[in-house]
């Protein structure tokens, strides 16, 4: 189709930085962030901050977006003129966000297409915003979707959580076995596997090792790429996010781009402060 313009759409859980949505006008569905008192809409009436500094009094819960956002952004889609919509969203293994997009779609006011990521956080986002940097450089859609599609098959992330007790709690705990021995320190490092479940792909011992043994993964899956992307996410843990990009932009000669942002609120639930991902995406 000649003139078409392409909406990328997103959910909160992929963390796609605020100003990088912005800028590429990738449109966010925000999921849910429950306590006893009442709900709130992740990344936007709620920040990560907030979620980390009432954990000892509450633990809230998450859920899927409400029918009316996801209602309403659709529309808002169309009135500004799209002609397709691309959704790019978080893993089916780990939240029913895609099903329900999925199944919006049928219904949707102009043509749409759902992508599964088999991802979470920056690991999933890494896809959308390539997704919305060719569409707004007016790449024709299907090549739109079969790039995006090899995106998400080139793009890892390696997560490190302080502690296992939030994942445990919300029930996402996956293939990671919540009894690996608090008393000798012994963290994992996660990443999502081809279900797009949480699965570990490493242990070390206590919070340093674990870092060093991450940055390990990412170099080794980034090792034969000619150009990589690279985005660090973190939990309140800006400093140790920032000294990991050093140190791998500093290592490995391929990087074309480096994001550094939190975690969303609602993935803050159930990893608790101090988490780091280091997400690598093959260009």
């Amino acid at each position: 189709m000649i003139n078409e313009k392409v909406a990328v759409l997103t959910d909160s859980g992929s963390d796609v930085p605020a100003e990088i949505a912005a800028k590429l006008h990738i449109f966010v569905l925000p999921l849910q962030v429950n306590y006893k008192a009442r709900s709130f809409r992740d990344g936007v009436e709620i920040d990560a901050q907030t979620v980390y500094e009432g954990l000892e009094t509450e633990v809230p819960t998450t859920s899927l977006p409400l029918g009316s956002d996801l209602t309403d952004l659709l529309e808002k889609i169309k009135q500004e003129g799209y002609t397709r919509i691309l959704g790019v969203l978080l893993s089916s293994g780990l939240s029913g966000t895609y099903n329900m997009v999925r199944l919006a779609a049928v219904d949707s006011p102009i043509p749409m297409e759902v992508l599964d990521t088999k991802n979470i956080g920056i690991g999933s986002g890494m896809s959308a915003i390539k997704a919305a940097e060719l569409a707004n450089a007016k790449v024709p859609y299907e090549q739109i979707v079969a790039l995006t599609k090899k995106a998400i098959e080139n793009t890892k992330i390696f997560f490190v959580l302080s502690t296992l007790e939030y994942l445990k709690r919300g029930g996402r705990i996956g293939k990671v076995s919540a009894m690996i021995g608090s008393a000798f320190d012994i963290k994992p490092i996660i990443t999502c596997n081809e279900e797009g479940i949480y699965t570990t792909v490493a242990k070390a011992r206590g919070r340093k090792q674990s870092l060093r043994k991450s940055v390990e993964l990412a170099l080794e899956y980034a090792k034969e790429a000619s150009s990589v992307t690279l985005s660090i996410a973190h939990g309140n843990a800006l400093a140790d996010a920032n000294e990991i990009k050093d140190e791998i932009v500093s290592q490995l000669r391929s990087v074309s781009n480096v994001f550094v942002g939190p975690v969303s609120p609602a993935l803050g639930v159930h990893t608790g402060p101090g988490l780091i991902g280091i997400c690598v995406q093959k260009d």
